[in-house]
């Protein structure tokens, strides 16, 4: 039998633990996988997001050191979080994934994101849920795209969220993890621009992996899940092994 490892897998913003719903079956059933919503979105949807309440649930979902290995990943704004949490305990992880998070978020970078925060507040949470409806509609199959519609969107925590992104994250960050970290993007991700500084600022790690997802956009973990799990299963497999 194949040692345990817990995988914890961290969404992206607006959205919540929905976008992982069809990874447990593509993982199978020797991984522990743990799928917590961060603070304004999800079952969290209601209560402010705070940085530091966010690295809470983060550390939450990680757990206490009990043997088992954990591999902490995340997309987007879960991406930068992971990344942050794992600078503050660098020799707690088995492995360490950012997806579709390997852009600086300073300089020009920031400005992208400061302004679709605002777009974001000024068209409103109604009009923002019915264009990534329309979104999933058509990148989807139906049966997942009206799961992440039941879900509900977060929106009202974005500004605090990539304030503390801009404010708090850095490659630098990756400067005395110790575990394999592994730096997926999609093809067509805009947040990869940076992924040559984010690989080069891992030096403590054994091994940094970079995987490009062909044709994919920013959403490549919920349009391809099955190439998006078999570059997560280098880290599960290296965790099996140093467990």
């Amino acid at each position: 039998m194949a040692p345990r490892v817990r995988l914890v897998l961290v969404h992206g913003s607006q959205l919540s633990r929905a976008m992982w719903a069809r990874y447990g079956a593509l993982l199978g059933p020797d991984v522990d996988l743990v799928l917590p919503d961060l603070p304004a979105h999800g079952a969290r949807r209601d209560g402010p997001f705070t940085w530091e309440g966010a690295l809470d649930v983060v550390g939450e979902a990680v757990g206490a050191d009990d043997g088992v290995p954990v591999v902490l990943a995340g997309h987007s704004l879960g991406g930068y979080l992971v990344m942050a949490w794992a600078a503050r305990h660098p020799t707690r992880l088995a492995g360490l994934g950012l997806l579709g998070a390997s852009a600086v978020p300073a300089g020009p970078g920031a400005a992208v994101y400061r302004g679709l925060a605002r777009l974001e507040q000024r068209l409103g949470p109604d009009r923002m849920s019915r264009a990534l409806d329309r979104q999933f509609d058509a990148l989807l199959p139906p049966a997942f795209a009206a799961l992440l519609k039941e879900a509900g969107y977060g929106f009202d925590g974005i500004p605090d969220a990539w304030a503390g992104v801009m404010g708090e994250c850095r490659p630098e960050m990756l400067a005395e993890v110790t575990a394999p970290v592994l730096l997926v993007n999609g093809q067509l991700d805009q947040l990869r621009v940076d992924v040559r500084r984010f690989r080069k600022a891992a030096r403590s790690a054994p091994w940094v992996h970079v995987v490009t997802v062909p044709r994919g956009l920013h959403v490549f973990p919920l349009t391809h899940p099955a190439e998006t799990v078999a570059a997560l299963w280098e880290l599960v497999s290296w965790a099996r092994r140093a467990g």
